[in-house]
C-alpha cells in the first residue's frame, strides 16, 4: 500500500509536469490606469507615449482602453503623425476596448474626438516579438514585466519541483 505521503508527493509531481503545458504568455495592460484614456492635461501631453515607453510590450499582449464620450482608433504613422482621422485601421467607441498586439512592430493609437489627438490624446506602442526581447538584452524591471512574471513562475517551478523530488526520494529510497 502507497503511503499518504507518498501519494501527496505523487498528486504534486502529475500538477507540477502538467504546468509546462499552461501558456502564460500575454499580458493585459490597461491605458491611463485609473483615469482610463482620456485627454492629458495641457501641462502633460506626452503622459501616454512616456508611459509606453516604460512599458515593454510583446507579440500576444493586449492593450485595454477605458473611456466615456471619446474613441479610440488605431492608424497608419502617417495619420498619427497628422492627427488624422479619416482612415483608421480599427475604430471603436464602446468605452471599453481592448486591442490584441498580434505583431512585432509599431502600433499608433489616437482619440477620434475632433481636436483630442491635438492636445495629446495619442499613443505609439512598439511591440517586440519574444526573438527580439531575447537578442536585446535589454534590462526590465519586475513590475513592469510580463515576462519577469513568466521567469519568477519558472524558477518557482523548479524550486517546487527539486522539493519535490527529494520528498519522494527521501521515501523510496530510504
Amino acid at each position: 500500500m502507497i503511503s499518504s505521503a507518498m501519494q501527496m508527493s505523487l498528486f504534486l509531481m502529475t500538477i507540477l509536469s502538467s504546468l509546462q503545458f499552461l501558456p502564460v504568455s500575454s499580458f493585459e495592460y490597461q491605458i491611463g490606469g485609473n483615469e482610463g484614456w482620456v485627454v492629458p492635461p495641457a501641462n502633460d501631453t506626452g503622459i501616454y507615449n512616456d508611459w509606453a515607453s516604460e512599458n515593454r510590450f510583446q507579440v500576444g499582449d493586449t492593450v485595454r482602453f477605458r473611456y466615456r464620450k471619446d474613441s479610440v482608433m488605431e492608424v497608419s504613422v502617417e495619420d498619427y503623425k497628422k492627427c488624422n482621422s479619416s482612415h483608421p485601421n480599427f475604430f471603436s467607441n464602446t468605452g471599453n476596448d481592448v486591442v490584441h498586439l498580434n505583431r512585432s512592430g509599431s502600433f499608433y493609437f489616437m482619440s477620434g474626438v475632433s481636436g483630442h489627438c491635438e492636445k495629446g490624446q495619442r499613443m505609439i506602442v512598439k511591440v517586440v516579438s519574444s526573438d527580439q526581447e531575447n537578442d536585446s538584452g535589454g534590462e526590465k524591471s519586475a513590475a513592469a514585466s510580463p515576462s519577469a512574471l513568466v521567469l519568477s513562475f519558472g524558477v518557482f517551478k523548479a524550486v517546487l519541483t527539486q522539493l519535490v523530488m527529494s520528498h519522494v526520494a527521501s521515501y523510496v529510497f530510504f
